[in-house]
C-alpha cells in the first residue's frame, strides 16, 4: 500500500515541471542565501562592535564555520528521525532571529555565542533544505537541485547588494530586524507546500547512525574538492588580479563577478543538462571546465585572459556540488539527512578552512601558482565521477 501510494503521488507530481513543492523549497534556499548575503555588510560592523582586529574577525569566523560543521551532522540525524520537512521548519525559525543577535553584541563572549549560533542554524537548515530537495527530486523524477543552489546565489546577491544600502538608510540593527521579517514573510509563504517526507520507525532506526561504509565519504570528497576551487576563486580572486596582474580596485571585483554570474546562469540550465546527459557525464565535463578555466586563470598573461579562466572555471564548478548534494542524498542503504551531513559537512569545510591555509602558501608562492594548484583537484573529483550515478536515481535513473 505504501508504494502504490508513493507511486501515485510521483505520478501526480511528475507532469508539473514547477510544482508547489518545488517553488517552496527554492524558496528557502533564496531566504537562506539572502540571509547570508545581509550578513556579508555586518561583518566590518560586527568586527568594529567588538573591536577586533584582523586577527580576531578570522577567530570569530571560525567559530562560525565551527558552528556549521558541528550542527550539520546534528541535523542530519534528526532528519533520519522525522524528516526534512519537519527539521527545516525548526531549523529556518530558530535560525531567522540570530542575524539580530549578531546586530546586538557587546562584548566578546556574546559575540562568540551569536555568530555560533548564526552559523550553526544556518549550518543545520543548509542540509534540511538541501534533504527536501532530493526528496523534490524523487517525486518529480527530475533533476531540480541545480536551480535550487542558482536561488541560493539569487538570494545572495539580492542579501548583499540591498544590505549596504540598507544599514546606511536605517542601521545595522533595524537593517537586521528587517531581513528577518522579510525573511519570515516567505518562510511562511512556502511552509504549507514543503514536502512532507517523514521515514516510517523502522526505516529510523535501520538508517540513522553514522556511515560506517566509505561510500558517503568518498562522495564527501567530491564535494570537498568542488567546492575548495570555489572557495579559492571568492576569496583570492580579486587580489590575484590586483597583486599579480595590475588590477585596479574597481576592476579587481570583477573575478568575482565573471565567476559568479557565470556560475548562477548556469546553475539554472544545469537541472536540463543533467537529465539530458546523466549525472556522470555533466560531472565530467563540469570537471573539465573547471580544471581548464582555472589553469587558463592561472597562467593568464593579462587580466582578459584571467577573467575567461575565471568565467570558465564558474561555468564548470556551477553544478559540480549540487550533484554531489543529489548523490549524497540517495546513496543506497542510507537516510537522505545522514548522508547529506557527511557530504555538506565535508564540502563545506573546504570553504570555511582551505582560504586560511592557501593564504600561507600564497605567501610563499603566490596566487598564481595556487590556482594551477587547486586546478588539480578536479583531477581528483574526475576519478571519482562514477559516483555521480547516485544523483540519477533521484530522477528514476
Amino acid at each position: 500500500m505504501t508504494e502504490t501510494r508513493c507511486e501515485m503521488v510521483i505520478g501526480a507530481a511528475a507532469p508539473s515541471f514547477f510544482p508547489a513543492t518545488r517553488w517552496a523549497v527554492s524558496l528557502l534556499f533564496f531566504l537562506n542565501g539572502m540571509m547570508m548575503g545581509s550578513w556579508a555588510p555586518k561583518i566590518p560592523l560586527f568586527a568594529g562592535a567588538l573591536g577586533l582586529s584582523e586577527g580576531g574577525l578570522g577567530v570569530m569566523l571560525f567559530v562560525f564555520g565551527a558552528g556549521s560543521l558541528l550542527m550539520m551532522p546534528i541535523a542530519g540525524f534528526q532528519i533520519a528521525r522525522f524528516g526534512s520537512r519537519q527539521v527545516v521548519q525548526v531549523a529556518t525559525i530558530l535560525f531567522l532571529p540570530t542575524i539580530v543577535g549578531i546586530s546586538l553584541v557587546g562584548d566578546i563572549w556574546t559575540g562568540v555565542a551569536a555568530i555560533f549560533l548564526f552559523g550553526g542554524l544556518t549550518g543545520a537548515m543548509d542540509v534540511a533544505m538541501n534533504a527536501n530537495a532530493v526528496e523534490v527530486e524523487r517525486t518529480m523524477r527530475r533533476s531540480i537541485m541545480s536551480s535550487c543552489h542558482a536561488f541560493w546565489s539569487l538570494g545572495g546577491l539580492v542579501g548583499s547588494a540591498l544590505g549596504g544600502y540598507l544599514i546606511a538608510l536605517v542601521g545595522d540593527l533595524a537593517h537586521s530586524v528587517l531581513a528577518a521579517t522579510v525573511a519570515l514573510a516567505l518562510f511562511l509563504i512556502a511552509r504549507p507546500s514543503i514536502l512532507a517526507d517523514r521515514p516510517h520507525a523502522s526505516e529510523q532506526r535501520a538508517k540513522a547512525r553514522l556511515p560506517l561504509t566509505p561510500l558517503p565519504w568518498l562522495v564527501g570528497l567530491v564535494a570537498l574538492f568542488s567546492m575548495i576551487p570555489e572557495g579559492t576563486t571568492l576569496d583570492w580572486g580579486a587580489l590575484y588580479l590586483r597583486t599579480e596582474l595590475g588590477a585596479s580596485v574597481s576592476f579587481s571585483g570583477f573575478a568575482f563577478a565573471a565567476f559568479s554570474l557565470a556560475m548562477a546562469g548556469m546553475r539554472f540550465a544545469g537541472d536540463l543538462v543533467r537529465d539530458r546527459l546523466g549525472a556522470v557525464r555533466t560531472l565530467r565535463l563540469c570537471t573539465a571546465a573547471s580544471f581548464i578555466g582555472l589553469v587558463t586563470a592561472g597562467l593568464a598573461p593579462n587580466l582578459t585572459i584571467a577573467l575567461v579562466g575565471f568565467a570558465v572555471a564558474g561555468i564548470g564548478i556551477s553544478n559540480m556540488v549540487p550533484i554531489a548534494f543529489s548523490a549524497g542524498g540517495n546513496i543506497p542503504g542510507l537516510a537522505p539527512g545522514i548522508g547529506l551531513s557527511v557530504v555538506t559537512t565535508l564540502g563545506y569545510s573546504g570553504i570555511l578552512f582551505a582560504p586560511s591555509i592557501i593564504g600561507f602558501v600564497a605567501e610563499h608562492t603566490s596566487l598564481s601558482a595556487v590556482f594551477i594548484a587547486v586546478s588539480f583537484l578536479n583531477v581528483v573529483v574526475f576519478a571519482l565521477s562514477s559516483l555521480a550515478r547516485y544523483a540519477d536515481r533521484a530522477s528514476g535513473g
